[in-house]
């Protein structure tokens, strides 16, 4: 049972009030690393640590990309249906950046002292299934009436609901015991335990138990997500898993996602040593090490550029003529991975660059050979590519849909699931901000880890690399120019022309570099690998 999603990765910082500066400093940093996941602790009867809803909002606002998620939040001391309003509207505030991790509670003394309830752990598991059901119900804006809930712990006599959060925020679980896990299998989004809590083999346990209850709830396993709040050092040495080198670090990592399902990796640091290597060297490593795998095994293939699509058919493009790219070499024969023709239409009037002027590689001679991992590498460049391809085409089909009032929210949320469009503004810059940051992503790992190492590798590949690298300066600022129309669209909605004209200009340049990069690449790639001695 393969968990499909894209690995993320975060970090988890001490939320200290003695440096509330650094707390944040350390936060912009993740972001600037290409982390994914901000997240603090919450214990407020704590007095040396900083309020974590106060710091969730505040980092918020000194971000943009990064999702933010307590880790987790303390439940006997933050009422449910306050919960779900606070998270909502930070949600909206951020545009759609916020995930709810929650816990049923800890150090109940400490709470007491506070004013809250003590409760038996089995009274706190009842409290905490009650919660989510008062969160969802609260959130649920198209259901009828008030809200309404009687439990044990917690009720709705009538509450007004919503707001309803920007996107379908994640409730994540920290659960290790079976009536908790079995919680999480019912009801939860996702599961977030912590390793120095639990062994290896709980974590393959805690795994099958949140799968047989899910089951029981006639849900499927995979809609629970698995994340892992991990911790160690990058010093040399021999203690454990997750002590040693980046490469251990890896290697670790990777048959994590692999073999037990984790689809996202948040560390425990509070220097900035640590959250730079996490973010520019393992997390990079990890993606590509796990893909190049799910590649292999014929899992994680992205599906075809249009596959399945449905909604309006695309506006009519012209053609511009045959490119002058290299046609399909021997090479490609012997090593059999096609990369994707260009089919030479565009819908601009002119590309910022001149295609006639592109370098090209000479093609390998025919005593070459290729081994099957390369050519998995190889093929993988492709699909990563194929997978910005079908998701531009659901990025056009969304400005087709708001601008044609098409779907209602709720058949959009099901057709898109968890990049629900809904007919205004907030979630069409989400829908867009997140396939921009892809790209970028995409581009940055390539930039910065794969080309120096083809550089290395084969001078000859210089001058197309050098053309690569170009090209992606020039994609970067069509996916700024979309940011910009998708800010004055925000101030005229009526008015699609500047934002058609850009997306229009994104997808000529995006479609035309990537045919032109995998001609050029792939059969490198599966000679020399993603890094060295990987083939």
């Amino acid at each position: 049972m393969a968990d499909h999603r894209e690995i993320e990765f975060g970090v988890f910082v001490t939320p200290s009030n003695q440096e509330p500066e650094g707390v944040v400093a350390l936060a912009e940093l993740a972001e600037r690393v290409g982390l994914d996941i901000v997240s603090f602790q919450d214990h407020p009867y704590q007095a040396r640590f900083l309020d974590t809803w106060t710091l969730l909002s505040y980092v918020a606002a000194r971000t943009s990309r990064v999702k933010l998620a307590p880790n987790v939040l303390n439940l006997p001391l933050r009422p449910p249906s306050v919960v779900a309003r606070s998270v909502a509207s930070l949600d909206l505030l951020s545009g759609g950046r916020v995930e709810l991790g929650i816990g049923s509670g800890a150090f109940w003394d400490a709470i007491v002292a506070m004013g809250g309830t003590r409760l038996t752990p089995a009274q706190a598991v009842d409290a905490l299934d009650e919660a989510i059901e008062v969160i969802r119900i609260l959130w649920d804006v198209e259901g009828r009436g008030g809200a309404r809930f009687e439990g044990e712990h917690y009720s709705l006599t009538g509450a007004p609901r919503g707001p309803a959060p920007a996107h379908p925020v994640g409730i994540w679980v920290g659960a290790y015991k079976p009536r908790m896990l079995a919680l999480t299998g019912r009801k939860a989004d996702g599961w977030l335990p912590s390793v120095p809590y639990l062994e290896r083999a709980q974590l393959t346990s805690g795994n099958a138990a949140i799968d047989e209850a899910a089951l029981a709830a006639g849900r499927d396993p995979a809609a629970v997500r698995r994340l892992l709040n991990v911790s160690g050092s990058f010093a040399d040495g021999e203690p454990g898993p997750l002590d040693g080198p980046v490469e251990r670090w890896v290697e670790e990592l990777s048959r994590l996602a692999i073999e037990e399902r984790i689809s996202a990796f948040i560390i425990g640091g509070d220097d900035a040593a640590t959250i730079e290597l996490f973010g520019e060297e393992v997390a990079p490593a990890v993606r590509e090490l796990v893909a190049a795998e799910r590649a292999g095994t014929g899992e994680d293939a992205a599906p075809p550029p249009g596959d399945g699509a449905s909604g309006p058919p695309p506006p009519e493009r012209k053609s511009i003529g045959p490119i002058s790219v290299p046609s399909e070499a021997s090479e490609y024969e012997r090593l059999g991975v096609t990369p994707t023709p260009d089919d030479g239409v565009r819908l601009s009037p002119s590309l910022p660059w001149d295609e006639s002027t592109r370098p090209y590689r000479q093609p390998s001679p025919p005593e070459v050979t290729y081994t099957e991992r390369g050519r998995q590498v190889g093929r993988h460049l492709i699909d990563v590519h194929d997978g910005l391809r079908s998701e531009l085409t659901e990025l056009r089909e969304v400005v087709e849909q708001v601008k044609e009032g098409a779907r209602s929210a709720g058949e959009a949320r099901a057709a898109l699931n968890e990049m629900a469009l809904r007919q205004n503004d907030w979630t069409l810059g989400a829908f867009c901000s997140r396939y921009c940051r892809a790209v970028a992503q995409h581009h940055g790992l390539e930039d910065e880890a794969i080309f120096p190492h083809l550089r290395r590798a084969e001078s000859e590949l210089e001058p197309v690399i050098d053309r690569l690298t170009e090209e992606h300066l020039v994609i970067h600022d069509g996916i700024e120019a979309v940011d910009r129309a998708l800010v004055d669209h925000m101030s005229n909605p009526t008015d699609f022309d500047r934002l058609q004209a850009a997306i229009d200009m994104l997808t000529d340049t995006l479609l035309s570099h990537l045919s032109y990069e995998e001609v050029e690449l792939v059969e490198p790639l599966a000679r020399l690998g993603f890094y060295p001695n990987q083939v």
